[in-house]
């Protein structure tokens, strides 16, 4: 596609967008198990959703680089991408380990039924590597319940972005299959101290289901690293209309910015859901302590009060903070986000909600959106 298309070529482009929006949202029921067969949704994939759902592998990245066991820090890192499409988890983990002091080399792996998507995802890493000479990238052209048999040896990263949602999507035991399958790669293929990241969409429905696998994959003793800072049951699901996703800012590239022009669509923020799993019993808690909490909300802003909802080993409940409680300890309070890690020394546990008080000390351990 070239940098300044035509009008009439941006237009043309604009309505696959839209069309392939409708697919992945409003219509997902029909969506087509391999609709990026289709040439001209492989090029609005390319030039609309590539860019902003590579982003999304950072925050999970992010956090693992986090940990004190540094569980990145190694000389290679073999990294297997399942259902990679064009590449896009692939091609934003070179993007983050490219922004590193530590280079490790990084053997790719990318399997996917639509062969297209791998001379695509070929084509771009071989543009993209950004001067990232210790790169390697293998694909494999096969389905997801297929590709043991052409898989070796064990991997230190497994990603899957945006796929866990389509996999037997039209069948009743969807979960329970999800679930068997993941369970089956990560015993079988990951590292003793590897990770597996799954992405999905920030749907209701697509996100509530990444936490019933999350629930099932933990009863089967995985380790939840991130985004939670409990192992227990998601208590999240508790509530049907309740789900838990991400929504970062973001600045798009003048093409989708041109896009949204024309289909009425915004893309300034990543939303996704996530989850990193582990064998071991490593987590993002580790980091933080028993104390921390995360916001999962943005704030809730009414007349004399500011109220998110916060998730942690305490539990998922409602925070509030009354106006006239405003005081130099607290001050962070007013500028958390969804997404940061929180610790709150002298909070009152009223039962059904936390509240800060005057003399509560609001310590924002890390934003959301920090790099």
């Amino acid at each position: 596609m070239p940098e300044e298309p035509t009008p009439a070529a941006l237009k043309a482009l604009a309505a696959d967008v839209l069309r392939l929006s409708k697919l992945l949202t409003r219509d997902r029921g029909e969506l087509p198990a391999a609709y990026l067969n289709d040439a001209a949704l492989r090029k609005a994939y390319q030039a609309y959703f590539l860019p902003p759902n590579r982003a999304k592998v950072r925050l999970a990245l992010t956090e693992l680089l986090l940990h004190p066991g540094e569980l990145l820090r190694k000389d290679r890192l073999r990294v297997l991408d399942l259902g990679s499409g064009p590449g896009t988890a692939v091609l934003g983990a070179l993007d983050f380990f490219s922004q590193q002091d530590h280079r490790p080399f990084l053997e790719f792996i990318a399997q996917d039924q639509v062969a297209e998507n791998l001379k695509e995802a070929t084509r771009i890493f071989s543009d993209q590597q950004h001067g990232y000479d210790a790169a390697t990238l293998t694909t494999i052209h096969s389905t997801i319940d297929k590709v043991e048999a052409r898989l070796d040896g064990h991997y230190d990263i497994i990603m899957l972005s945006n796929v866990l949602n389509e996999l037997y999507a039209q069948d009743a035991a969807k979960l329970s299959r999800r679930t068997e399958l993941m369970a089956h790669l990560l015993r079988t293929f990951l590292t003793p101290d590897g990770s597996c990241i799954l992405i999905e969409p920030a749907l209701q429905g697509t996100s509530r289901d990444l936490l019933l696998v999350r629930d099932a994959l933990r009863e089967q003793g995985f380790t939840v690293y991130a985004p939670c800072l409990r192992q227990e049951p998601c208590p999240a699901l508790l509530n049907p209309k309740d789900w838990c996703h991400e929504d970062i800012p973001w600045e798009a590239p003048p093409l989708i910015h041109a896009l949204d022009k024309l289909t009425g669509l915004r893309k300034d923020a990543l939303k996704f859901s996530y989850l990193v799993l582990r064998l071991d019993k490593s987590s993002l808690s580790e980091v933080y302590g028993a104390e921390a909490f995360r916001m999962v909300s943005e704030p809730l802003v009414s007349k004399g009060k500011a109220e998110y909802y916060v998730c942690g080993v305490a539990g998922r409940k409602l925070i509030t903070r009354l106006d006239k409680d405003a005081s130099p300890r607290n001050q962070a309070y007013s500028g958390l986000r969804r997404g940061d890690i929180v610790v709150f020394d002298g909070l009152r546990d009223e039962g059904k909600r936390f509240k800060v008080e005057k003399g509560t000390r609001v310590t924002l351990r890390r934003g959301s959106h920090a790099k």
